[in-house]
């Protein structure tokens, strides 16, 4: 249960400016990395490559990439950081649509905690 994790630690703020100073192609690659990290913590695939490429450039794949994230990967992160579960896939899936980057950086404030 306790496989190492690929690290991806980045303050959630410089992930929001990082994607406006981008024009959101920051949000490609961090996208791929926190694939990587979910489905490490998943313990299967859960998010493909191919998800998580596509997401950054096509709207309907981007709120599939935070459904999955918000009602599979992070009640697993949570369960291992012994925080108390939450399904926050509704949350994620409004901010994924509205606010895409908002909603990073809530995924990666939940990631970050597994390095603390």
């Amino acid at each position: 249960m306790n496989n190492p994790i690929p690290e991806f630690r980045v303050n959630p703020i410089m992930v929001l400016l990082l994607s406006v100073i981008t024009c959101g192609l920051y949000l490609i690659y961090w996208n791929i990395k926190v694939a990587e990290v979910l489905n490490e913590v998943a313990e299967k695939e859960v998010i493909s490559f191919p998800i998580a490429i596509f997401s950054g450039c096509c709207m309907p794949v981007n709120l599939y990439f935070y459904y999955l994230a918000g009602k599979e990967c992070l009640p697993k992160v949570y369960e291992r950081i012994r925080e108390k579960n939450k399904d926050q896939s509704v949350l994620l899936l409004v901010l994924g649509f509205l606010f895409p980057m908002v909603a990073a950086m809530i995924v990666q404030g939940d990631i970050n905690k597994l390095y603390d």
